[in-house]
């Protein structure tokens, strides 16, 4: 098993680890026996009046109750679920919940705008959403309402049902908190429903929940800029969440914290169900600070850590952390991926905070992570490449042909094993694009291997731009900034930033004879589509460079706005 002879390819090991057979609902209850009384959930914002600390006899008795309202909410095995929310503590009450009615539960990324919510709404067949009243300056309240004109017009929510020209699948809105919106069922009125059904009821519902039922559906971007509905079952989430804690070696005494957003596969799958599977201790934060995650490292003594880059790098420039007030000794390792992470940036982790370090490189298609570090790895081998794949997985690299391609040379990386989305959800045909007929998922990264396995990713395929951790795709901004008005045509490129790791450049051609403005741009954006979408630059120019078949070449494109924007010393810190 392991590296088969001088091929990129990885023979899937087990490493004596054997795969679960088990539901996310049966692994909570399982844990609960297992820990009736350990900490399984810290949240610690005293500013704000929430101090909650569940231990995981707590955290089932919360979950049960809030998957009995569910149940008498008349919530259908299959059914799908959302919630639009922050790392609130109601978020993993409703991912453990959900899944033990049978529920499917779909994630919606805190800042869609009203036309991005009823997309995902209507794309993925949701009859009910959960959500908070709002997000940073965006209210979530508004955008449900501007999506659903109906919804305002209904008088008895517990009894009545939503009809809904534009979403004929959405029955019931739920608002977690303390706010009331009409049309609306506040969560603490599902959670009293739940009063009415008896542990009887939801055990036998519980005991129909496959493992191989899909649990969660998330959606991502893709070449046609559409968001795509990934489907991962409880067998692939619960596994992959089970491989990823044994190969970072968490212990009994582990306390994990994070701010990575619950909507996204490393909140949800590896914080929440990581955690969980591994019987320790998570400490979220609703949203992420700086500061505030350093205070709390200190005041929790959590022994762990996982942030994006951009993450890392606030942290470690925090004055909090440079004048030495805050004592974060207790931590033991620091993990980090989702954008490339510069081995500087590992180098000062080490030095400042005496932490190990990881890397994990994964996707949403594939339940979170393919490859991490072991925890066994040298420092050089930890901080300059993404590990080796996880148990159970097997992994290739190949050419424009499809075959293995030999160590140490660039190839597209495919993964197969039992972490492999199910599927888009009702999208059959761009499943197949990306699965093929023996199972291997085509990952649109560009990667190398070395000859003990350690995988290397040196670029993507596709054009897509990770900023901050988050992946953006240019053809649909592309073609966002294609409704206004005066733009005839605009290509949309990653540039490199020392923070960000990369930002957005829209390069616009405007229609003959017209007139704008950056500003005007920028703000055309900021009205119409999700913050972190809105280009950092906007250039404007005559014409782009073309192949002969008239194709944009965007490399050469990135090119010459890295030199016309002074960013060639960010382009060799990113290749250094």
């Amino acid at each position: 098993m392991g590296i088969r002879g001088t091929k990129a390819i990885w023979d899937a090991e087990t490493d004596g680890i054997e795969l679960l057979d088990i539901t996310i609902g049966d692994l909570l209850d399982r844990q609960a026996r297992a820990f009736p009384d350990w900490e399984a959930i810290v949240y610690r914002y005293p500013e704000i009046g929430l101090n909650l600390r569940l231990t995981y006899r707590q955290y089932q008795a919360k979950a049960d109750r809030l998957a009995k309202g569910l149940l008498a909410l008349g919530i259908d095995k299959g059914e799908h679920v959302a919630v639009w929310a922050t790392n609130v503590p109601e978020w993993p009450l409703l991912e453990m919940a959900l899944a033990k009615v049978g529920a499917v539960m779909v994630t919606v990324n805190t800042n869609y705008r009203s036309a991005e919510l009823e997309y995902v709404l209507r794309q993925g067949d949701v009859s009910t959403l959960f959500l908070i009243p709002s997000y940073r300056d965006s209210s979530f309240v508004d955008a449900v309402y501007r999506a659903t004109p109906e919804l305002k017009e209904l008088q008895d929510p517990p009894a009545g049902t939503l009809r809904c020209s534009s979403l004929p699948c959405l029955r019931r809105v739920v608002l977690i908190g303390h706010s009331q919106a009409p049309g609306m069922l506040s969560y603490e009125q599902v959670v009293a429903m739940g009063n009415t059904v008896s542990d009887e009821e939801l055990r036998r519902r519980q005991a129909t929940v496959s493992p191989q039922d899909v649990a969660m559906i998330q959606f991502t971007s893709g070449t046609t800029g559409f968001p795509k509905g990934v489907m991962l079952t409880h067998h692939a989430s619960v596994n992959n969440a089970m491989l990823l804690s044994q190969r970072w070696d968490w212990k009994e005494d582990e306390r994990l914290i994070t701010a990575m957003p619950f909507f996204h596969a490393a909140g949800s799958l590896l914080f929440i169900l990581g955690g969980l599977a591994a019987g320790v201790t998570v400490i979220p934060l609703i949203t992420f600070d700086p500061g505030k995650h350093l205070e709390v490292i200190a005041q929790e003594k959590a022994t762990f850590t996982l942030a994006v880059p951009t993450m890392l790098i606030a942290m470690l420039n925090h004055p909090l952390l440079v004048a030495r007030e805050v004592d974060i000794s207790s931590m033991r390792r620091v993990a980090s991926g989702g954008a490339p992470v510069p081995v500087a940036l590992m180098e000062q982790i080490k030095e400042k905070t005496g932490a190990d370090v990881a890397i994990a490189f994964g996707q949403t298609e594939c339940s979170g992570i393919i490859s991490t570090t072991p925890v066994c790895d040298p420092f050089e081998l930890a901080s300059s490449t993404v590990g080796i794949p996880l148990p159970h997985t097997e992994v290739k690299i190949v050419d424009e042909a499809g075959e293995p391609v030999d160590l140490g040379v660039p190839g597209e990386l495919l993964i197969r094993g039992y972490q492999v989305m199910k599927g888009y959800y009702r999208m059959p045909e761009k499943t197949a694009e990306v699965i093929d007929s023996n199972g291997w998922l085509r990952t649109g990264d560009l990667a190398t291997m070395g000859r003990d396995g350690h995988v290397n990713i040196v670029g993507r395929l596709k054009d897509m731009v990770i900023r901050g951790g988050e992946n953006l795709y240019p053809v649909e901004i592309e073609a966002f900034l294609m409704t206004h008005p005066k733009i005839a045509d605009a290509q949309v490129i990653g540039v490199p930033d020392p923070y960000m790791g990369e930002e957005l450049c829209a390069t616009v051609r405007l229609r003959p004879g017209e007139i704008a403005t950056e500003d005007e741009i920028r703000q055309y954006c900021s009205d119409g589509i999700s913050r972190q979408k809105v280009p950092r630059y906007i250039k404007f120019v005559s014409d782009f460079p073309l192949t002969a078949s008239g194709k944009v070449r965007k490399f050469e494109l990135r090119e010459l706005m890295i030199h016309e924007l002074g960013l060639e010393e960010a382009a060799k810190l990113r290749t250094a």
